[in-house]
C-alpha cells in the first residue's frame, strides 16, 4: 500500500507538473494574480461547509457533545484525509481517537464515524446525481455522458452493500475478523469482544434511527452544495465567472472522481483531470482549469496547517498526561 501510495503522489505530481507546463505557467500566473488576495477570502469561506458538515455529524452522536468541539476534530480529519498520503481514510481513525478524549465512549465514537462515512458517500452520490443532471441542461448534450452515467450506476450495488452490512449487524463480524484495531490493540482479548459488542450495539441503534440517518444526509448534503461557493467565487476572480449551477457541475463530477480514485494523496492529478474534462464542457479553458485546481489547493494547506498543528499539539499534551498518570502510579 505504501508503494501504492508513494507511486500515486509522485504521478499526480508529474501530472500536474505537465500540465501547468503545457499551458504556460505565465498564464496561468496571470490568472491567478488577477484574483490576487481575493483567493484567500475562500479559506474562512470553508467554516460555512464545513460547519454544515459538523452538524450532520452531531445528529448520529446520542452523547452531549460540543459543536466547537466537533468542529475542530473534522477540520483535523479534513486536513489529514486532504494533505497526508493516508487514502483519504486515516482522518476517521484519527477522529475517533480525539472524539473519545472528549469523554465519548469508543463504541459511539467509532459508530458515529462509520456511519457518517456511509451517509458521505450516500450524499455524494445524490450530489453527482445533481451535477450530471446540471451538466445534461447547461450543454443540452449528451455528448460524455455514457461514461458519466456509467459512473453514477456503478456505485450503487457499493450502497445498498453497506446499508445491508450496517441494517444487518455484520459490520460488526467483518470487523472482528480484521482485528477491530481501532478499539483494540489486541483484539484476541476477552475486552476487545466486549467492545465490539458494544460498537455492534451502537452502529444497530443508529441504523434504526432512520430520521437521524435521513436529517444526517441532508447536512452532508448542504454542506457539498454549499461549498460549490468556492468555485463559483473562484472562477469570478480569476476573470472566468460561471452560473450557479456550472459551479455545482464542475464541484460534484470533479469530488466524485477523487472519490473514486481514493488512493491517489490528496487527489493530486485526479482534481486537475476532473476539472479539465468537466470544464471543457461547460466552456472553460485548460488554463482556467488548472488554475483553478492552484487556488483550491491553497485553501487546502492555509485551512488544513493550522488543523495539523491542533492535531499534534493535542496528541502532545494527551502524551504528556498519559506519562504523568504512570508516574503517579
Amino acid at each position: 500500500m505504501k508503494r501504492l501510495f508513494r507511486g500515486a503522489f509522485a504521478l499526480g505530481l508529474i501530472v500536474i507538473v505537465v500540465l501547468v507546463v503545457r499551458e504556460g505557467a505565465h498564464a496561468i500566473a496571470v490568472l491567478l494574480g488577477r484574483a490576487g488576495w481575493r483567493l484567500l477570502l475562500l479559506v474562512p469561506l470553508h467554516t460555512v461547509p464545513l460547519l454544515l458538515d459538523v452538524i450532520g455529524w452531531r445528529v448520529l452522536i446520542f452523547d452531549r457533545t460540543r459543536i466547537s468541539s466537533l468542529f475542530l476534530i473534522a477540520s483535523i480529519r479534513e486536513a489529514i484525509n486532504r494533505l497526508l498520503p493516508v487514502a483519504n481514510l486515516g482522518g476517521e481513525f484519527v477522529g475517533i481517537r480525539l472524539l473519545s478524549l472528549k469523554g465519548i465512549s469508543g463504541a459511539t465514537a467509532t459508530s458515529s464515524v462509520i456511519v457518517e462515512m456511509v451517509l458521505n458517500l450516500a450524499a455524494q452520490y445524490l450530489f453527482f446525481g445533481l451535477g450530471l443532471a446540471l451538466l445534461l441542461h447547461i450543454t443540452g448534450s449528451v455528448q460524455g455522458m455514457g461514461t458519466l452515467l456509467i459512473v453514477f450506476v456503478g456505485p450503487l450495488p457499493v450502497l445498498a452493500l453497506f446499508f445491508w452490512l450496517l441494517h444487518s449487524g455484520a459490520l460488526f463480524r467483518i470487523l472482528e475478523k480484521l482485528g477491530a484495531k481501532m478499539l483494540d490493540p489486541n483484539p484476541g482479548q476477552q475486552g476487545s469482544l466486549s467492545r465490539l459488542g458494544q460498537l455492534d450495539i451502537a452502529i444497530r441503534r443508529l441504523a434504526s434511527a432512520h430520521s437521524r440517518l435521513a436529517l444526517g444526509t441532508l447536512w452532508q448534503l448542504a454542506g457539498l452544495i454549499t461549498g460549490c461557493l468556492e468555485t463559483w467565487l473562484a472562477l469570478k476572480w480569476l476573470g472566468h465567472p460561471v452560473s450557479l449551477p456550472a459551479a455545482v457541475t464542475l464541484e460534484s463530477i470533479t469530488l466524485a472522481a477523487r472519490s473514486l480514485i481514493f488512493f491517489a494523496p490528496a487527489g493530486l492529478g485526479v482534481q486537475e483531470a476532473g476539472l479539465i474534462g468537466v470544464g471543457y464542457l461547460l466552456g472553460l479553458g485548460t488554463d482556467v482549469a488548472i488554475a483553478l485546481s492552484l487556488a483550491k489547493r491553497m485553501r487546502e494547506i492555509l485551512f488544513g496547517l493550522p488543523a495539523l498543528a491542533a492535531w499534534q499539539l493535542i496528541a502532545h499534551r494527551s502524551n504528556c498526561s498519559k506519562i504523568s498518570r504512570q508516574n503517579e502510579s
